[in-house]
């Protein structure tokens, strides 16, 4: 294997990635691997999908605001009412938070996403047979309350079970399946816009249980997350879940005892200097560096300009002189579709980048398209107010608002989950993924709450604080995110803490695959 005898690294050295080297050795794709390949397929609609109800939920209430029916039942909601109806989702997550990594750690990952589930199926039926606003955004409140806990654990679940060669492509698919979530939700509004009746607005709030329906039904034939059952005491069952999907079922892989060494030897040392609890994350200053990183980049997910486009789509097209009903819906549908091809594009390819890079041309880029946007929307809104029509600058402005998708794919999408799995430990995962929800969902609620009230009151120039905002994520981007790209997780767990407790886990390692190789040419003499 070529892997060396001699353990002794000088201080500061970073340690050895040897599963990563053994990885690196395995040639055979996931795809003629059955036990992998079939956990995979059930990932999808188990954890993979999760996203779908937040896509759904964003482009529900984007399109229902299109809906002749929904404006006349809801008395047509403007400025605060009509934010409030938009956050009340992000509200309800926040709401969530503080109790997400409690029921993480006791009930496991399928326990979580199960509950998370449940919850919004409940907020699904209110929110279809609403009688009025009040019970429309209470019923949002508890959809908003059940997603972070499916979010979570999904996606940590999805890393924990994934083989490091696949884990990226997976966890980006993740945040992928939001797009999904939102053309279904464009494509029932479209159908549904023409039904004279409440039932207009009705049967596609009504269908946003689905996704969780399907959740409930397929976590239940997932496996556990070994590094949840490892740090619960749950060794055998850790082991037969890993020699069956890492290994094909060979209980004699290096690959899997070397996996099952450093999991135990990693949460271990993590145990050492953890006491379960939120102050865990200001406790070191490599626990602070991971914390900023995290709400800095919950900020930039809802805080570049994707929620204006995301739930105020009809406004925008309106205030570029695009007024038809259909032809909004038209365009809302296409978006949606644009966005899915992009982000799923982004998300295959997103093992040939480094991580730093792909945040470098995502904030970059989408900077460069708010400032053009900027320029374009001022005469078309200009031109709109004045009575008359500026083609070139509608023109403009539309093409913007599509360019800007693959731009914010690049990396707030293809790599959000990806880089949180990999930036947190084991034993902080839940909470830091909590902390990213946290900071997310706050401004998500703000953005979303005055996005409506900026547009009303200063038009075009509300564009401008967007742009502001994207100058400050590009200097945080280049001088605070680290790197994190090929390696495995348990070798990414004291990625700020330096060299020693990095090679203590790699020695564990390394001898489990020495021995192995030892125990392989003994056999051989014999």
């Amino acid at each position: 294997m070529g892997i060396t005898k001699g353990s002794s690294k000088a201080k500061g050295q970073t340690a050895d990635p040897v599963l990563t080297r053994l990885v690196a050795e395995d040639t055979v794709s996931w795809v003629r691997k059955p036990h992998l390949r079939n956990l995979y397929l059930l990932l999808v609609p188990a954890a993979i999908g999760i996203e779908i109800t937040s896509g759904f939920d964003s482009q529900l209430i984007n399109a229902l605001q299109i809906v002749p029916s929904w404006i006349a039942y809801f008395g047509n909601p403007q400025g605060s009412l009509k934010g409030i109806i938009g956050a009340a989702y992000s509200l309800g997550a926040i709401l969530s938070l503080p109790f997400i990594p409690m029921v993480d750690n006791r009930v496991g990952r399928r326990g979580s996403i199960m509950v998370g589930s449940i919850i919004m199926i409940i907020g699904a039926l209110i929110q279809g047979f609403s009688q009025n606003v009040t019970m429309y955004i209470f019923a949002r409140l508890i959809l908003g309350f059940g997603i972070p806990a499916c979010i979570v654990a999904g996606s940590s679940l999805i890393g924990e079970l994934g083989y490091p060669k696949e884990r990226p492509v997976l966890t980006s698919l993740f945040n992928v399946s939001y797009f999904v979530g939102q053309i279904i939700a464009a494509g029932i509004v479209f159908g549904t816009n023409s039904i004279p009746n409440d039932w207009a607005w009705r049967v596609p709030s009504l269908l946003q249980l689905v996704p969780s329906l399907l959740q409930c039904a397929f976590v239940l034939f997932l496996p556990e997350s070994p590094r949840w059952l490892i740090s619960h005491d749950r060794f055998e069952e850790a082991e037969a879940i890993l020699v069956k999907y890492h290994a094909e079922g060979n209980p004699e892989s290096e690959f899997v005892k070397g996996e099952i060494a450093q999991i135990r030897a990693t949460i271990q040392l993590e145990s050492e200097a953890a006491k379960k609890g939120w102050m865990d994350l200001l406790h070191t200053s490599g626990m602070r560096r991971r914390t900023l990183v995290t709400a800095n980049l919950g900020l930039f997910t809802q805080w570049s300009g994707n929620t204006l486009i995301s739930y105020y789509f009809g406004d925008l097209m309106k205030m570029i002189g695009i007024k038809d009903s259909l032809t909004k819906q038209k365009l809302n549908v296409g978006y949606a579709a644009w966005s899915l091809v992009t982000g799923g594009a982004v998300a295959l390819v997103v093992t040939r980048f480094k991580r730093r890079t792909l945040y470098m041309i995502c904030t970059l880029s989408l900077l460069v398209v708010y400032t053009g946007w900027t320029i374009a929307f001022k005469y078309a809104v200009t031109a709109d107010k004045a009575g008359g029509h500026n083609g070139s600058a509608s023109a403009a402005s539309a093409f913007f608002i599509f360019a800007y998708q693959p731009c914010y794919n690049i990396g707030f999408n293809a790599l959000t989950y990806t880089y949180m799995v990999e930036v947190w430990p084991y034993m902080e995962r839940s909470r830091g993924i909590a902390v990213f929800q946290l900071f997310g969902r706050l401004a998500g609620f703000f953005t979303t709450f005055v996005n409506p009230i900026g547009l009303n009151n200063i038009a075009w120039k509300w564009l401008i604080v967007y742009v502001a905002w994207l100058t400050y994520e590009v200097v945080f981007v280049w001088f605070l995110f680290p790197e994190t790209a090929n390696r495995t997780l348990e070798e990414l767990a004291f990625l700020f803490e330096g060299a020693e407790k990095n090679i203590r886990a790699s020695e564990v390692v390394e001898k489990v695959v020495i021995e192995r190789e030892e125990n392989v040419v003994s056999e051989r003499k014999v």
